[in-house]
């Protein structure tokens, strides 16, 4: 890491006219000012070069402990979730804590390479050894100095439907897991499905969890376990420390039982996560013509004044063998595939892997203001449609006053040999 930085000058942000520049103080922003002219960096100070400046990226929804297994033992034929799922149970047999944690770091570095520094994982604990759990809290405290990781205790194959299912979530969360997974619409039943919900929702409200559950990730309409989950958020009062994953079924569900359901999913106040590339990838799988794509309805609602925050899901792994870290990949396929083109949209998208993201972790000390932790990232562009054309690396990431990363502008049309 290098020596401690003064200030970030030149920098544009969003929501704001003009060039600016940020003190940094003790790792955290010690005050923000217009500035009025392109000024000269001094040697404890980070030039953005009239870039725009946002907070550190969140990723807030991947499998660390598959990552990099795309092909092991054998390559998902059929693209679906639940080959994808075969594929991993098989792959598990053979998981080591070396293994587990060699994968998760490296995959953990090409992240903070893309300046993401926030990452909610989910750990599958549907394994009596917990092997990719225990490795998991070992990374956790390995890769602080330039990630924060939250765990999610994940029963890949059920909590009703597995055996000991309930004493494994009980395990992972005494051991250590940040967070409270599930996944109903992989239940043997509807009734398991629902009672699973319910379940883990009391054991996340009674151990003081965050809870994040993979909801209704299938095409099929008359999966509807997002009621379940938000009515017992709301029940609990807990809805802000709850996210629901990927909600494909809701690009299936008529308008009417769907207007029905805002009016649940707004009194509650979830978080929500699509991941776009993956679901664009999964879904519709059972489908001829015409065929679903499996997104939920993102833009719906996020105009019902509800968060929504995109994330990669995979890197290389039997869901999906794509995926090289560029949080702004995502971004870019998530905005096509939700009709969200419009400026105002775009303006505005950068939320949607940052502040957004964030909620859904329920981090309390994240942004670009006073008195927060001085963690940011430099894009390549001024403004969001600029950074959102180029999608290139970030210039500079910078994590509590000090560079993690530090690379030259990208000039593609300047190294063409014409």
């Amino acid at each position: 890491m290098s020596t401690q930085l003064n200030a970030i000058v030149n920098a544009r942000l969003q929501g704001r006219n003009g060039l600016h520049r940020l003190d940094i103080s003790n790792g955290c922003f010690s005050g923000i000012a217009a500035q009025p002219h392109t000024t000269t960096a001094q040697e404890d100070e980070l030039d953005a070069q009239g870039n725009l400046v946002t907070p550190a990226f969140v990723e807030p929804h991947i499998h660390l402990d598959a990552a990099m297994t795309a092909g092991e033992p054998r390559w998902n034929k059929s693209g679906t979730l639940f080959e994808g799922i075969e594929c991993w149970s098989e792959r598990k047999t053979t998981l080591s804590h070396d293994d587990v944690i060699n994968r998760a770091t490296q995959t953990l570095k090409l992240f903070a390479a893309h300046g993401i520094q926030y990452v909610r994982t989910h750990v599958d604990v549907t394994d009596p050894k917990l092997t990719a759990l225990k490795a998991m809290l070992e990374v956790r405290e390995q890769t602080s100095a330039f990630v924060d990781l939250q765990i999610v205790a994940f029963p890949q194959e059920g909590i009703w439907s597995f055996k000991n299912g309930r004493e494994l979530m009980e395990e992972s969360v005494r051991l250590g897991a940040d967070v409270v997974g599930g996944i109903p619409h992989f239940e043997f039943t509807r009734d398991y499905g629902a009672e699973s919900v319910r379940w883990l929702m009391e054991l996340a409200h009674n151990n003081d969890r965050l809870v994040d559950v993979h909801c209704d990730e299938i095409d099929d309409p008359e999966s509807r376990f997002l009621e379940v989950l938000a009515a017992e958020a709301l029940r609990l009062d807990y809805g802000s420390r709850v996210s629901a994953s990927h909600t494909c079924a809701m690009g299936s569900y008529n308008d009417a039982y769907c207007g029905r359901l805002f009016r649940l999913l707004k009194r509650a106040g979830l978080r929500f996560l699509s991941m776009p590339t993956e679901s664009l990838h999964l879904q519709g799988r059972f489908d001829s013509y015409p065929k679903r794509r499996g997104i939920t309805r993102v833009a719906e609602l996020l105009d019902a004044g509800l968060k929504v925050a995109f994330g990669q899901d995979s890197i290389r792994d039997p869901w999906y063998p794509m995926g090289n870290g560029n949080m702004l990949r995502t971004l870019d396929v998530g905005l096509h595939a939700c009709h969200m083109l419009g400026m105002s949209r775009i303006d505005r998208s950068i939320e949607l892997i940052t502040e957004n993201g964030a909620a859904a972790l329920d981090l309390e000390e994240y942004g670009i203001a006073e008195g927060m932790p001085a963690r940011c990232i430099v894009q390549q562009g001024a403004t969001p449609y600029e950074v959102l054309l180029g999608q290139m690396p970030v210039l500079a990431s910078v994590r509590d006053g000090q560079i993690l990363v530090r690379r030259k502008a990208s000039q593609p049309e300047k190294d063409l040999m014409l």
